[in-house]
């Protein structure tokens, strides 16, 4: 059971929200999201300066929702006003990241490079850390689309545990195996 998606979400200086039907719209400084909620037991409502997240009916299924739509209108307002971000971390001999166009090209140890096309509505950034490591930065708006990206990219060429190659989440720590002992 929610027990913060009763309270109303204060609507940030700088943002102009509307709803129709089932669809909320938010635009703010860095852009305009939308999205569409099941209007069939929860009700959204807009007073001057707050949204208020009602539930009609009271099933344990309903009380969910409403905490989940609860932190989806969080998230667009944070999206709007100052963005996110997610980084990954290319590690491995001769593994790279290069932006083509609106492409992501990675070599990653395989007979041919991966071309990745980017999402629209997002920007990518690829810087190199001391260890010649490619770094890609991933922002946008809309908090599902940056780390559903992210995530595709990742699973690209997920970390393998004996050498810690692939691509990792910027932080993310790999548990190592042991490789196989050499007999004498």
């Amino acid at each position: 059971m929610s027990r913060i998606a009763g309270k109303p979400i204060k609507i940030p200086q700088g943002v102009k929200v509307v709803i129709e039907n089932d669809t909320i719209f938010v635009e703010g400084p860095k852009g305009k999201l939308k999205r569409k909620f099941r209007n069939d037991k929860i009700e959204i409502q807009k007073n001057e300066d707050n949204i208020t997240v009602i539930t009609i009916a009271s099933d344990s299924e309903t009380k969910a929702l409403q905490g989940l739509y609860y932190r989806l209108i969080q998230g667009m307002f944070t999206g709007v006003i100052s963005g996110y971000e997610k980084k990954l971390h290319i590690m491995g001999m001769g593994y790279k990241a290069e932006l083509k166009g609106k492409n992501l090209v990675l070599s990653l140890g395989f007979s041919h490079p991966v071309n990745f096309e980017i999402p629209e509505g997002l920007s990518i950034n690829i810087e190199l850390d001391k260890e010649k490591n490619s770094i890609i930065t991933i922002k946008g708006i809309d908090k599902e689309l940056v780390t559903n990206t992210a995530a595709k990219i990742r699973a690209i060429k997920e970390p393998e545990p004996y050498q810690g190659k692939g691509i990792r989440l910027f932080g993310e720590y790999v548990r190592r195996k042991a490789g196989k002992a050499v007999v004498k």
